[in-house]
């Protein structure tokens, strides 16, 4: 008697938590936690991801967002879409896709700047949002150590014996593209992926391919991906629930995750880009992007003309 008195007691404690927590859902109508993401009108939601202590004393800092509405937003960079302190980049995007994106861009503090609080602030919808990040606390701890199977951040250059870069931070190019908006222009990264798998482990059995996806992420028009002939797209759209609206990326296989990748772009007005192209090795079972493991970025500038 006293077992069933117990757990009555225990499922009625449980009921009033979930309409406790119920209830404060719903008078948040702002956050739109229980409904489908509206068209428009949500603004966008900056994260920072977490932290990276580098040897030279500096530190790095990830940065991502999440879009809750159906549609790209577009925000400019300046007074509604900046980095302070000023002076540590302008690496931040301006155009937004729905979902969540993690580690889009990344900030590094240097060593005589230890102790800096960095903020990326975003105003959209006549609402600002802000982040701080800065060298806090090991739960915001970062690492490039390899994961359990092997995995570590893949290299990724703009030539086959050029510098690299790595994570979120990844590689800015030094040669600006030109492009003209009558003529599409082949963008190429090249990859190689150090990750050390055990042979004998029937997942490692055969080299993994990586996946390089682009994504236009500063500039004032619209960029068209178009499969390169050399490299035919994947079929990547999301296929959970929460993700089924957003749009596919435009991404491509690197045969045994060593080797270049291209695609083709157009560009709808001229001025100056910025292209992020994202290498990840998701396909071995210890990495993934809410691990912040293992992906690195490339972005590379475009100049289009008339």
């Amino acid at each position: 008697m006293r077992v069933m008195s117990s757990l009555v007691i225990r499922a009625a404690l449980v009921l009033l938590v979930n309409g406790l927590m119920i209830t404060s859902i719903s008078a948040q109508s702002g956050d739109r936690l229980l409904r489908p993401a509206p068209g428009a009108g949500t603004p966008v939601i900056p994260f920072m991801e977490g932290w990276y202590g580098n040897e030279d004393g500096s530190v790095t800092l990830s940065f991502g967002y999440q879009n809750r509405n159906r549609e790209p937003v577009r925000i400019p960079a300046g007074a509604n879409n900046r980095i302070e302190p000023q002076g540590l980049g302008d690496m931040q995007p301006e155009f937004f896709l729905p979902g969540r994106h993690h580690g889009v861009f990344a900030v590094t503090i240097p060593a005589d700047m230890d102790g800096t609080t960095v903020w990326w602030h975003l105003i959209s919808e006549g609402e600002e949002l802000k982040v701080p990040g800065e060298r806090g606390s090991t739960a915001y701890e970062l690492d490039r150590n390899p994961r359990p199977q092997g995995s570590v951040q893949p290299l990724v250059g703009f030539s086959e014996s050029g510098p690299v870069g790595v994570g979120p931070e990844g590689i800015v190019s030094e040669q600006v593209v030109e492009a003209s908006i009558d003529e599409p222009v082949t963008l190429e990264v090249w990859t190689n992926d150090p990750s050390k798998h055990d042979p004998s482990d029937p997942r490692y059995a055969k080299p993994l391919d990586s996946r390089v996806s682009w994504y236009l992420h500063q500039g004032p028009g619209e960029v068209d991906f178009i499969a390169h002939e050399s490299m035919p797209f994947l079929d990547t759209r999301p296929a959970t629930p929460l993700s089924r609206n957003a749009p596919p990326q435009h991404a491509v296989a690197v045969k045994e995750s060593v080797g270049p990748a291209r695609v083709t772009a157009s560009f709808s007005e001229p001025g100056e880009y910025l292209i992020r192209a994202r290498l990840d090795n998701w396909e071995a079972s210890d990495s993934d992007a809410l691990d912040q493991c293992c992906w690195s970025n490339a972005y590379q500038r475009v100049r289009v003309i008339e």
